[in-house]
Parts: C-alpha cells; structure tokens; sequence
C-alpha cells in the first residue's frame, strides 16, 4: 500500500459504505423520531453529517486545486471531522481558537449563522482570493469575524496563551463597566493536536489557566485536544494525552472517540456545559485519526506501516457515521452515497468557481493589513483628559503636575495614572506589579489608587503574560502588561512576533489586539546586573513589521510619548513595545551633581504644555553646525554631556534622540544630517544586529553624501560589575569618534 491517498480514502469510503446492509425494515419511522443517545436526534445527526461530509471534500478539494496550480494548501481535516460535534455544543458567539484540522467545526458554526458560507469561505483561501472573508487571500486560516472565530496562523501551540486571555478578559471587562466583544456567558474554546500539547506553550498556558481558576477567578475555558497520535512524522506515545490531562488537579476531563459522532456530542455538550456553568477549564479530549497524511506532499510510508494506515482507515469518522445512520435506518447506503456525491459536485463547482477570482496583485495590496495608521486620530485621543476627580483619584490625592519636576520613572508612573483616569479599560499588569508598585516603582501606588481589577500580580511567565494581552486587547480592554526586564522578553516573543503583531495581517484588519508592552531594559545599571537584567538585544524585536518600539529617555518626553502609545493602541489597534531605560529611571543631573538636569515637570495630557509625539518623531537638541550625534536611550544621556564637552572647544553640535526605534524618524535623521554633513551614530545596543544598521541604512538609501562614523557595543553578552564597561559604549568613546569624524573631515 502506499498511500493513503486521496483516491483510496475516497474510494474506501464509497466501497464500505455500498456494503453495509440496511435494516430489513424501516418503514413507519420518520427522520426526527430516531435517538442516538441523550444528546443526538438523527435531524441534528444529518445536520453534523452534513458539516462533516463537506470537511471532506473540501480536502479532496484542495488536492485537486494544488494539482491544477489553482490551491495553495492542502492541510486537511480528515479525520478530523468529529470537531463539528464541538461547534454545535457551543453558541455561535462563543469565540474560537481553532486547530488547523478544524474543517468540520468552521463548517458547523458557520451553519448556526444565517447568511454564512463555510465551504465557500474555506475554498477561497484555500485559492489566496482577495474575497477570503478573513485573510483577504494572504493566508489559508479559520476565521471568520461574525462567526467570532479568531484566525491562527500554523505556529505550534501559540494561540493557548491568548485563549487564556480572551477567557481571563471576559468577565474582567464586565466587571470594569467595558461591553466585550463577545457576551460575558461565552465559553471560550481552543483546539490544538497532541504533539502541540507537548510544546512549553500549551503547558504553560494550561498550567496559568488551572492556577487562575484555583485562585477562585472565572476562566471559561475549554480545551480541545484533536488526539490522532502523530505529529507529523513523530508519534505520540499511546495513552500519554489522557495520562498528562485525565487526571490533572483543577482541570476537569472529557473524552471521546472522534469516530464515534454520537458519543464526542454527548462528551462535548456535556464539558461545554460545565464550562458555561462552572466558568472553569475543562479539557475535552478526542481520539481521532489523520487519513491522507500531514499535507499533499507527505509520504506516510516512509514512516508508518501499511497495518498502522489501514487501522486509521477503519477508524474514519464519516464511515462510523454512515454506519451509525445505516444501522438505525434513517439513511439506506444509496442514500448515504448520494448525499456523499452531492457534497462532492456542490464543494467542486464552488472550487470551480473561486479559481478564477483575483488575488493579491502588489505590495501595496499586501501590506496594508499589517496595521492601520491613522496621526490624526492617535493625536485626538492622546489628548484627552479625564476629569479632575477622577485624575486626583488615580494620582491617590493631588495632581502630578503639582508635585514638581520628576525622574524618568516618576513622569511614566504618572502618565500610567492618567491613563487609567481616562481609560477605564486599561488594566496594568505584570511581576510585581500591585503591592510592590514594581521592582523599580514605576507602578507605585496604581493598585492602592486603582483597584486590584484593573492593576495586578500574574504569574512569573512571560508567555502567560503577553497571551493575556493578547487576550485583553481583542476582548476590548487596554491592556499595559509589563515585562520585567528585557532579557526575559525573549522567553515569550513569539507571543509578539507570531501572534500580536500578525493578527491584524491575516485578519486583513478585521482583529486587532492594541496593547501597550513595558519592558525595562538596556544597561548601564552600577553595581546590578549581568546580562539577565542588563540586556541590550532588540534586534529580536525591529524585524517585526508594525511594531511600535517606543525608546523614551528623558522625563521630558516619556508621558506623551505613552500616551501616544495607548492612543495607537486604541485607535489603530497597534502593538507597541515601550522600551525603557533603566539606568535613567531614578537619574536626576545630567552634567553635574545637582544640576536637575535629567528632570522635569509633568505635563498634563491636553494641556498647552503636554505636545503631542507622533509615531517616529525625533527630538533635536542644539543647533550646531560641525557635528550631528544621532542616538537614544542611554545614549542620549551620555551624549549630551559629550556634546557640551565638544562645544567647549569650538565644535557645534547637534544631538538628535530618536526617541522611537520603530518607525523610525527618517526623515528627522535625514534633516539633522544634511545640516551639518558629519554623523555620529552612538547605538548601546550591538555592533551587529543593532538599531544604528538601520540608521545608516537609512541616510544611505536617503542620498546622504557626508560623512558618517558609528560606535556601538561590543557583539557580546554583558558580564557582571565592572566588567560591562569593557562591552559598552562610553564617553570617553564617543568624544574620541567624535573629535576624528570632525577632524577627517576637514
């Protein structure tokens, strides 16, 4: 044998059912009379039938399509087709996080939604239309806005954490006065296979869901293991899911065999019922099959034995329904064959038809969806202001533009404040963020002042952390997670990269999760450290279109700069990392002790005094004509102090911060360059890798014909005490880069 290819499963299929054997008398009894169990009345077992003969032939579909240079995916839900039992024990509004394998299910839910057309909805993505009513034709994914099923892209396991979320968020946003997108009674359902159950992400997600719920919090959440015992190539050892799960403190167990339609209704309405009741999670485990492979170019047997196929194939879920309508005489094998046919002629002549629509047809028309930007109305709501009570609330008492100048970490934790005051749905939360107000203080006093609904502890795991942003944002919070430090981003970026920062894409902007990430980072902190706390990697994040990284280093500009965050957020829907520098958290001078240099008066948002700081704006200090020093974060410090050194001898300069890292202030840059024709770039981050990269880049691809020198750390992690200054950028530096870029070039 060496398939099973789409042929054999077809044909097997058509072969065992023409030789069933009809009950020898099946008069006298209608369709709706006959039970299959408590739960199943053979109306609604045609019905799944239905859902579940269509899943089928839209992978024969896809096949055939990919054959034609028409199809671009052929991942397929065969033996899947059980999971349209699980759409119909849920409500159509309950939102989904569906499995790639979830044919049967998208199809189920979008019968419960009058109007909708899930075969037709499949089969343009699966052919890249530009009519694909979730993508937009730039990724074959379930989803569908009105049928509340949020697209997944293929990364292994990555949705759990924001599945967490969304559930986590619902009853959150009830409870803070902000409607959710989706009813508060909704359960939650998240599907995934067995060899993603493995993965640190779903376990970790699982985890953070059970202890949420033991802490007494309502977690609707109900997750769907599709267990058919490989991934890809690599076999799940038999028994292991229900060993993991089957008896897992807090976390309540269903099963089922996928063949066997009646009994995964009974198993799925009965857990999504508990769910919806209980608000707890509960994992529904089904025992499926994977008939015809992984996908279109997967040779089974290069893995599996021939008995090992035909095992699966005894097993497939459309026979054990044909059997099960057969035995009890609603259906004869013609009959089954010809609904069978029917399904196959319909779903072709829709293939038929979506080939030839058009597809994406430039750049312009892909990237567009990575996220919206619209200045006009981020400067509008970066504007507002709550009331005066409710500021002097949030502030625990007087206004912080009262309290006189303030630290870098003082005007952030003000401006948190005062976003909380005007936006009822933002919630901050993090590490230590309550009680402690944070290891650095910049959440001091938001708990006490605002509640414990709205600023709260989580667990010490990243990933658990930003899928509850994830899930925040996309239920119609604000949330301002705060990650601890940069080094311990890394655990988690994935949540960023693979599912914040794409959804907007292969939504084609129908989802959008806004959010506002704190990360304390960079180095330069004195006597604390090594690399896991002074960490200067942010290459990981400027490769990720449409991310927002903010980079505030003055006091000056930090809260508007938030501010404009939270306003992309809200009004565009943007991701935005918000880099912050902590060796200039708690800095005062800048050139002398005493000098008040490193502080400043808080400006209140929508006074005359506050400005406003758009996306990839810069902000130049000085106006010399000798010299341009473009930088950023600690550089920023360090470099007006050289410049002063450098104006004392007759060099004027100009220091350019850059203030946002992504998008950065090009054409700023461009200017400050041209005036004086000499550029130095101080990057603290990596000579490799690092932002002064793109910096030239930029002046190169602008024309720049002047002269441009750079320093930038060392290719290197940073050691603990002392040490980290033979790695990092200096003074004494950049002074000398400095004093030979102007010397050279006269």
């Amino acid at each position: 044998m060496s398939g099973p290819t789409l042929e054999q499963v077809d044909a097997r299929f058509r072969d065992v059912v023409s030789a069933l054997s009809a009950p020898a008398d099946r008069t006298g009894t209608t369709v709706a009379e006959v039970p299959f169990g408590s739960h199943l009345t053979a109306s609604r077992a045609l019905q799944l039938f239905d859902s579940q003969l269509g899943s089928r032939h839209l992978d024969l579909a896809a096949r055939w399509l990919r054959a034609r240079g028409d199809g671009f995916y052929t991942i397929g839900s065969s033996g899947h087709e059980g999971n349209a039992a699980v759409a119909a024990a849920l409500r159509p509004t309950d939102p989904a996080l569906l499995h790639y394998r979830s044919g049967g299910f998208y199809l189920e839910r979008a019968r419960q939604v009058p109007g909708s057309d899930g075969i037709r909805d499949v089969l343009l993505g699966l052919v890249a239309a530009t009519d694909d009513p979730i993508s937009g034709g730039r990724h074959k994914v379930f989803g569908r806005h009105d049928l509340a099923v949020i697209p997944q892209t293929s990364t292994i396991a990555s949705h759990l954490p924001r599945a967490l979320g969304v559930a986590f968020s619902l009853s959150r946003a009830q409870k803070l006065g902000v409607e959710p997108a989706w009813p508060a009674d909704s359960v939650v359902v998240c599907s995934f296979g067995d060899a993603s159950a493995n993965h640190s992400t779903a376990t970790g997600a699982i985890n953070s869901a059970i202890q949420v719920a033991f802490r007494g919090l309502p977690v609707p959440l109900l997750l769907v293991c599709e267990d058919n015992g490989l991934g890809i190539s690599v076999p799940t050892p038999h028994g292991w899911i229900a060993e993991a799960y089957g008896n897992r403190t807090g976390l309540r167990y269903f099963s089922a065999d996928g063949s066997d339609l009646a009994g995964v209704v009974t198993a799925a309405e009965e857990a999504a019922h508990w769910v919806r009741r209980m608000r707890r999670p509960a994992f529904l485990h089904l025992r499926t099959v994977r008939l015809m492979g992984h996908a279109g170019t997967d040779l089974e047997t290069a893995y599996r034995s021939s008995t090992q196929i035909v095992a699966d194939l005894d097993r497939d879920p459309l026979l054990g329904t044909a059997r099960m309508l057969v035995a009890a005489g609603v259906l004869s094998p013609a009959e089954v064959l010809d609904r069978y046919e029917a399904k196959r002629a319909e779903v072709l002549a829709a293939a038929e038809e979506v080939a030839t629509l058009p597809r994406l047809a430039s750049r312009e028309a892909v990237t567009w969806a990575i996220a919206a930007d619209r200045p006009v109305a981020v400067k509008e709501l970066s504007r507002r202001s709550a009331p005066e009570a409710l500021r002097r609330k949030a502030f625990g008492g007087s206004l912080a533009e009262d309290a006189g100048p303030l630290t870098l970490a003082q005007s952030i934790n003000r401006a948190l404040a005062d976003l909380m005051a005007v936006d009822p749905g933002a919630i901050v939360f993090g590490e230590d963020v309550g009680a402690k107000g944070g290891v650095y203080g910049l959440t001091r006093g938001l708990q006490r002042n605002l509640g414990s609904a709205r600023v709260f502890d989580t667990l010490l795991d990243e990933q658990t952390i930003l899928g509850l942003a994830l899930g925040a944002g996309i239920t119609g919070l604000l949330p301002i997670p705060e990650i601890q430090y940069l080094a311990y981003l890394h655990n988690a970026e994935d949540q960023l990269r693979g599912e914040a920062a794409t959804l907007s894409f292969f939504s084609a902007g129908r989802y959008r999760n806004p959010m506002v990430v704190r990360i304390a980072g960079y180095a330069y902190q004195r006597g604390f450290g090594g690399h896991f706390h002074n960490d200067n990697a942010v290459g990981v994040l400027r490769d990720i279109p449409g991310l927002v990284i903010a980079s505030p280093a003055h006091p000056a500009d930090a809260p508007a700069m938030l501010r404009t965050c939270a306003a992309a957020a809200r009004a565009d829907g943007r991701v935005c990392a918000f880099l912050e520098p902590i060796a200039l958290y708690h800095t005062k001078d800048l050139h002398e002790e005493g000098d008040g240099g490193w502080l400043a008066p808080y400006a209140a948002p929508g006074s005359w005094a506050s400005g406003h700081i758009p996306l990839g704006s810069a902000r130049t200090y000085g106006d010399g004509d000798d010299l341009t020093i473009v930088t950023y974060g600690n550089g920023l410090h360090m470099s007006l102090r050289v410049a002063a050194h450098l104006e004392r001898s007759g060099v004027g300069t100009r220091v350019v911060d850059l203030r946002w890292l992504a998008p950065l202030p090009v054409d700023d840059i461009v200017r400050e360059a041209t005036a004086t024709g000499r550029v130095l770039v101080v990057d603290e981050t990596r000579r490799t890798g690092g932002v002064s990269e793109g910096i030239i880049t930029a002046l190169v691809d602008a024309g720049f014909s002047g002269h441009i020198k750079r320093v930038a750390s060392a290719d290197s992690y940073i050691p603990l005490g002392d040490a980290a200054w033979h790695v990092l950028v200096s003074e004494d530096e950049i002074e000398k880069a400095a004093r030979e870029l102007v010397g050279e070039s006269h």
